[in-house]
């Protein structure tokens, strides 16, 4: 009888060691599937932001250099119009100057 309980109780310990060998399987396999997803996760986290930092780049590149053609053209089109309203602002002020200056020329 006693050669039977000692029996059964490696069998309990050889069960208990399986068990315990497939908890630690199954543990091991959830954690190598959480570290897949957190590197995939990272990377697509780094590819969003490498993808961000290189659109700020481009806009600075291009706001420096890249589009001065429409600086140009802005300005261009700025000075345009300040010129136009220079000279509408002269066109009115002209006929009091010319009065002003004659009367200064006639007055010895």
């Amino acid at each position: 009888m006693e050669d039977y309980r000692r029996q059964g109780g490696i069998q309990q310990l050889l069960v208990a060691e399986q068990e315990a060998r497939q908890i630690v399987n199954t543990a091991r396999t959830a954690k190598l599937n959480r570290l897949k997803q957190a590197k995939a996760e990272a990377e697509e986290e780094v590819a969003k932001y490498r993808t961000h930092m290189e659109k700020e780049y481009q806009k600075t590149v291009s706001e420096s250099t890249g589009f001065s053609g429409v600086n140009v053209k802005r300005l261009d089109e700025e000075t345009v119009k300040k010129i136009d309203h220079l000279k509408k602002q002269a066109a009115k002020v002209s006929p009091e100057v010319v009065k002003l200056l004659m009367t200064q020329v006639t007055n010895v």
